[in-house]
């Protein structure tokens, strides 16, 4: 299918479990619905938590997406095969007339790119050539003569190459022949008996008899003994002498060094500048293995397409895979704050105040009659667990919960049990880097010109949230400047307890903290929040307030 058929489901940067099931239910539910082809993928590395889901009911992860630029693949480029570097400048010209393009790519047998001929290559050939040895130099085949000049072989064999020696036209008188006739040599004559008995005898290569004059058996007979060729062509002398350089194979005069050529990967805004300044019309454009696939044009990378995609379980731009900006946005699904995504078109837009987008997505598959299967249930399912903290996260309503029992009894798991065992895996922190506890669930949101990142990672022993404390200060101190953010907040759950230990790093950090949560007990970089477990409802907006209220003091 062609890649501008592909339309991508796809969760936030950090995805968690809801992020990652909602991207794969959602397409399977789209691709009941139509015949498009809906893909589900990740905008990052998954956790340890969603690996165990996956792993559990046995579902492929989704692509990696680490960006949804413009790409060359977006592009409708000419889809022209290549051709062989052998093939005669006449044949290479046919081909172009008959498609229109102006470039003709030459390939191996494996299908790499060996070099490319324009028409401005062959026109030029045709002007320049004034040596009578180019066409044993160029090691041209008689199966390029014979296609040329529209001849038969009479003798020889098709697929052999010429020797070295020059072309010459027998024009004078047979006794005058061995004046200019050498050893090899190429001879193109007439229907004269006398003529071709002389080329054969003086140990031409090659003759070529014009109009389509029969060869005489003892003709024939004498030059399979002086193994000379014989061709036939039905084109007269002058024909034959201007046409046979046509034959020529196009390996002798196509560009093969410093092409320029772009992958299928490249990003469109990348190529920009090249395109700008080089001016030609048409560039070979390679695929990931570096195989030829087309050709791009002036004309292809200015009707670039966008790539479809829809996003769910979040709305916000700093929260969006890179090159959100570029793509043509169709759909949103999600349960979280309406954010600072804008389109330019009206697009479906669903958003619930529930506790998860899997619970969103259970809604779509009733209203639209599609039966869930058993491991999209249990994907669903383990999303609500996720996001809900097995029903501990005051963001969870009773729908949530609901939906999650009927889920787990159409994926046939023990709820409490199951769930147990997910939340315990992805708290499961001792050989993660630095690097991965900090991304596991790290979010930027921006509020009146603050820009400010919010990380989580929770787990049902504090012990395990104490050990990578004194880890993730060090870290967060050390990255700070390279997150290109005002602040940083970064929740420790307890999901036993209820509550949360939070680090903060950055100026207006603990102005922020005290603002938003006046009555909570602030230490050096931690303040410690009492039943508090949910960033979406009871941090963000506490924090959102307080910027806002800083920002009109």
């Amino acid at each position: 299918m062609d890649n501008n058929d592909k339309i991508y489901v796809i969760g936030h940067k950090n995805p968690d479990t809801d992020s990652v099931c909602a991207a794969i239910c959602y397409a399977y539910l789209k691709n009941q619905l139509d015949d498009k082809n809906y893909v589900p993928c990740r905008a990052g590395a998954l956790n340890q938590e969603t690996a165990f889901v996956l792993k559990t009911f046995n579902i492929e992860p989704p692509k990696l997406v680490e960006g949804m630029y413009t790409q060359v693949k977006d592009v409708e480029y000419r889809h022209m095969d290549g051709v062989k570097g052998d093939i005669s400048l006449k044949r290479a010209w046919e081909i172009l007339s008959e498609s229109g393009a102006t470039t003709l790519p030459a390939v191996d047998n494996h299908g790499f790119l060996t070099g490319v001929i324009t028409y401005k290559d062959i026109a030029m050939s045709y002007m320049d050539i004034l040596d009578n040895t180019v066409l044993t130099k160029a090691a041209t085949s008689y199966n390029n003569i014979i296609d040329t000049l529209a001849g038969k072989m009479v003798v020889g064999d098709a697929t052999k190459r010429v020797r070295p020696g020059k072309v010459l036209v027998a024009a004078a008188n047979p006794d005058l022949m061995e004046n200019y006739i050498n050893k090899d040599d190429i001879v193109i004559l007439g229907n004269r008996y006398e003529s071709q008995l002389s080329a054969i005898l003086m140990n031409a290569q090659c003759i070529i008899v014009c109009d389509g004059a029969d060869v005489s058996v003892s003709i024939t007979k004498m030059a399979e003994d002086h193994d000379c060729t014989v061709i036939s062509s039905p084109y007269d002398t002058y024909t034959v002498a201007r046409l046979i350089n046509q034959s020529i194979p196009i390996s002798f005069f196509m560009k093969t060094d410093n092409l320029i050529t772009f992958d299928t990967e490249d990003y469109i805004s990348d190529i920009r500048d090249v395109l700008a300044s080089k001016r030609y019309q048409y560039y070979p454009v390679l695929d990931e293995t570096g195989k030829y696939v087309g050709l791009l044009s002036q004309r292809n990378y200015l009707n670039a397409n966008p790539k479809k995609v829809i996003l769910v379980d979040h709305n916000e731009r700093s929260q969006a895979v890179d090159g959100i900006e570029e793509v043509t946005l169709l759909e949103i699904i999600d349960h979280h704050r309406i954010g600072g995504i804008s389109t330019m078109n009206p697009i479906y837009f669903r958003n619930q105040p529930l506790g998860c987008t899997a619970t969103i997505i259970y809604q779509m598959f009733l209203e639209q009659g599609v039966e869930i299967p058993e491991k999209i249930a249990g994907l669903l399912c383990s999303a609500i667990i996720s996001d809900s903290l097995l029903f501990r996260s005051p963001t969870c309503t009773k729908y949530d919960e609901e939906v999650a029992r009927e889920l787990a009894r159409i994926a046939r798991i023990d709820l409490d049990s199951y769930g147990v065992a997910m939340l315990n895996a992805g708290s499961k922190l001792k050989d993660k880097t630095d690097e991965e506890i900090f991304n596991q669930d790290y979010k930027i949101f921006t509020s009146d010109d603050i820009k400010f990142g919010v990380g989580q990672i929770s787990a049902f022993n504090s012990s395990v949230l104490s050990n990578v404390s004194d880890r993730l200060k060090a870290y967060i101190n050390n990255v700070f400047e390279e997150k290109e953010v005002d602040c940083i907040f970064f929740m420790l759950t307890n999901i036993l307890t209820g509550d949360t230990n939070m680090l903060y790093f950055g100026k207006a950090a603990d102005n922020i903290l005290m603002h938003a949560f006046p009555d909570a007990e602030i230490d050096e970089e931690k303040i410690i929040l009492k039943n508090c477990v949910s960033r979406k409802k009871q941090v963000i907006p506490a924090m959102v307030a307080a910027i806002h209220e800083m920002a009109t003091l």
